[in-house]
């Protein structure tokens, strides 16, 4: 018989899945200390927690028994991960329960711009009848840019279909094959910048997303266009939007995230007449908050009976020697995940996972999620993780690949990254842990290669020439770019070949552009592995 312990205000239709198992007990007893949790956690084998528990070091500690905890909801920052990872205590979340409430929110704020719904109530409310002041917009007939086509994107596209909206959709995995079948246009970021009549974000916050949407994209939108922020505050520029707005550019915005939330008491958007704001509502609806305690009922369930689960954030154990073999190797896989997919360029399609020498012979399932994860990361942000990737890859329709090489190739253990993008791009990265050296990018492509995958760095593909390295260390000097190390790579004399620099500061877009049209320069893409 399983005891589970339900800490936080949790509906009973939302755990009653757990309430009538047969083979477990659950507890419900809210508002408890530290202290209070400490003293009683010893007995249970599931906690079940909302926002208000915070689950300590010391109360997973005492938890002898503890199997798992479940956070009825997406964020677990009130828990923590690395001592319930260290326990071998599974946490779960629940990232789905919330979908079709965040969409119709985004929708709802979206319709609420066109119609100035809110300007127009806080007017009316007053006494003063006005008609002319809240001219709109039908939905009827504009373009719709979604950024971001994941579970929430893609239910806004839906909708949006529906009022008759012409879709332009953005997401780094979407294939045209996919776009096909949710009967959207697939079109690039500048696409939807340039062409939409609404933008509409649901992207997770990256260093990639940050402030995707800033003074540059400002500055060639349809003038009179219409933006909605319901994922994550930073992915829009706040102080480019109100200069935007300002402008006549933007006619209107409508956001449920700030970048710094709550936001300080003079936020411009608080006070200004043409932004809608709500307190971060996505998820505030009667039917999400049973949801997601549904679905982490549901896994709580599968967790504690041995069964097959998902939507776990941390690691699940991992057989000690297993663990031995592997771990040294987890940090570079992530890091030559993350390499290949920082220099692919189109949509993935599939990741290849080659392991020569002694991993050829252990079950690298745990390091397959930390390159996978490292791939992924790119686009999915925090959202990724070592216990998830797999299921986001399937979920992107991303397949992956895992071979094995009994043969060293040079190396005691060898582990080699290979994208394969639409258009029929293709990358490949190797690393390995050499004695003395630590982690190792070993080769790029075609080309051999040996340099630490660490920091800011630039690969830059040229033509074998003399000058070249003379020309590309004197741009980055006149630039206040220093060169930590670098490697060349080369294959025939004359041909084609490869630079890897390790610089000492993130380079500034406009460098890579100046290095890229330098004589026998063809590409220079940013790296950051930190």
């Amino acid at each position: 018989m399983f005891k589970i312990l339900v800490s936080d205000p949790i509906s009973d239709l939302g755990i009653q899945q757990l309430t009538e198992a047969s083979d477990v007990t659950v507890d419900k007893k809210t508002g408890l200390s530290e202290d209070e949790l400490i003293a009683i956690i010893g007995e249970y084998d599931g906690l079940l927690v909302r926002s208000q528990t915070t689950v300590t070091d010391k109360i997973i500690e005492a938890g002898s028994k503890l199997k798992v905890i479940g956070r009825a909801g997406v964020g677990v920052d009130n828990i923590n991960l690395e001592a319930a990872t260290k326990r071998g205590v599974v946490v779960i979340n629940a990232p789905d329960g919330n979908t079709i409430t965040t969409c119709e929110h985004a929708f709802a704020m979206m319709m609420a711009l066109a119609r100035h719904i809110p300007q127009a109530y806080a007017k009316t409310i007053t006494g003063v009848w006005d008609k002319k002041s809240f001219l709109g917009v039908e939905l009827r007939g504009k373009s719709l840019g979604v950024l971001g086509m994941g579970r929430i994107g893609s239910e806004v596209a839906k909708r949006a279909k529906a009022f008759g909206m012409n879709i332009l959709a953005y997401d780094p995995f979407l294939t045209a094959d996919r776009a096909e079948k949710l009967e959207v246009k697939l079109a690039s970021v500048d696409d939807i910048v340039r062409g939409a009549d609404f933008i509409t974000v649901h992207t997770p916050l990256t260093p990639q997303t940050r402030h995707m949407i800033s003074r540059p994209q400002f500055e060639v939108m349809k003038k009179g266009m219409r933006i909605v922020n319901c994922a994550r505050g930073g992915v829009i520029d706040e102080g480019a939007l109100v200069e935007a707005i300002d402008a006549g550019i933007v006619a209107g915005a409508a956001f449920d995230v700030f970048e710094k939330e709550p936001p300080e008491a003079d936020h411009p958007f608080l006070t200004h007449p043409k932004i809608i704001v709500t307190p971060h509502l996505g998820a505030s609806t009667v039917e999400a908050q049973e949801n997601v305690a549904i679905d982490v009922s549901e896994q709580v369930l599968h967790i504690l009976r041995s069964e097959p689960f998902i939507n776990a954030v941390n690691i699940p154990p991992v057989a000690p020697s297993v663990m031995n073999k592997l771990q040294p190797y987890f940090n570079l896989g992530e890091k030559l995940g993350s390499f290949a997919s920082q220099i692919t360029k189109g949509v993935i399609n599939e990741i290849h996972l080659e392991f020569a020498g002694d991993l050829a012979d252990v079950d690298t399932q745990p390091l397959n999620r930390y390159i996978v994860k490292g791939v992924l990361s790119r686009h999915f942000g925090g959202d990724a993780n070592i216990v998830n990737a797999m299921h986001l890859a399937k979920t992107s329709d991303v397949n992956v690949v895992v071979t094995k090489a009994s043969k060293p190739k040079s190396f005691t253990n060898l582990i080699t990254v290979k994208l394969l993008a639409e258009g029929g791009e293709e990358r490949l990265v190797s690393g390995t842990l050499l004695q003395g050296y630590g982690e190792r990018i070993v080769q790029v492509g075609k080309f051999p290669i040996d340099i630490a995958p660490e920091g800011h760095q630039i690969l830059v593909s040229h033509n074998d020439k003399p000058g070249i390295i003379g020309n590309v260390g004197t741009l980055l000097g006149q630039n206040d770019v220093n060169i930590a190390s670098m490697q060349v790579g080369r294959v025939v004399v004359g041909g084609e070949a490869v630079m890897l620099l390790t610089v000492d500061k993130e380079v500034p877009n406009e460098v890579l552009v100046k290095l890229a049209a330098l004589p026998e320069i063809n590409t220079a893409t940013e790296v950051v592995l930190l």
